[in-house]
């Protein structure tokens, strides 16, 4: 009995972490917006629609993650949802685009649940909003081509270095704790890729750093390729 109340109480603290991360996030994108440029005025209705819409296809794309198993375990997945995402916070700003973000991973939870006891839920909205809040801010102090570019680029180096440390800090003995699997055998799963892991901070640097960076910059090719192209159809853009 005393076991299950603490299992409870992990997942509950755990849960609580979550809701505080997501609120600093959407608290850190409101407060910067209060310095950028003017943004785009749009009715409430919407802004709501257009931030629904990507949304939805950005948890469609969530679903469809895959491994990379040359890269990393395959607890590890990637996904191109983060493109929808940085679409809506180019058009509307960051405070949207961690908006869409959240929504998108609560989408994908009530669609198709989980498999990471939440861990792997958290790691994509907090490791996501490393790449979307310095793409989207540096995009808005100056809408351009190269801004969006540096911007992307700046947002990637940020997502591999804080998923690295977030990965072998709190949410890789995290997963541990609550999915009842010790951290030597996640340790060794990375060690099958790369024999010289042989901690968290070795596995979170050989294999979560490299799969970030891999993202990021997928992320932002196919970003750049469409931003202008669906601009119009897709946000009905003046």
């Amino acid at each position: 009995m005393s076991e299950f109340l603490t299992q409870i109480q992990d997942h509950f603290t755990f849960l609580l972490a979550c809701i505080v991360i997501g609120l600093v996030m959407v608290g850190i994108a409101k407060l910067t917006e209060r310095y950028l440029p003017s943004r785009r005025t749009l009715s409430p209705t919407r802004r709501i629609a257009i931030v629904g819409m990507c949304s939805a296809i950005a948890m469609i794309l969530y679903i469809m993650d895959f491994p990379v198993p040359f890269i990393a375990p395959p607890f590890y997945k990637l996904d191109f949802s983060e493109v929808p995402v940085l679409l809506c916070g180019f058009f509307l700003g960051p405070s949207a685009g961690i908006s869409c973000l959240g929504i998108k991973v609560l989408l994908k939870l009530l669609v198709k649940g989980t498999t990471t006891a939440f861990v792997g839920d958290l790691a994509n909205f907090v490791v996501g909003c490393a790449l979307i809040l310095p793409a989207t801010i540096m995009y808005h102090v100056h809408k351009s081509r190269k801004n969006a570019i540096i911007g992307m680029a700046l947002g990637t180096l940020v997502m591999a270095v804080f998923g690295s440390l977030f990965n072998a800090v709190y949410l890789i003995p995290k997963f541990a704790q609550l999915y009842g699997m010790p951290v030597e055998a996640i340790i060794g799963m990375g060690n099958a890729i790369h024999s010289s892991i042989d901690s968290v901070y070795s596995l979170a640097a050989l294999c979560v750093a490299p799969l970030n960076l891999v993202k990021g910059v997928m992320i932002s090719v196919l970003t750049l390729l469409l931003y202008k192209h669906i601009e119009k159809p897709l946000f009905k853009a003046d």
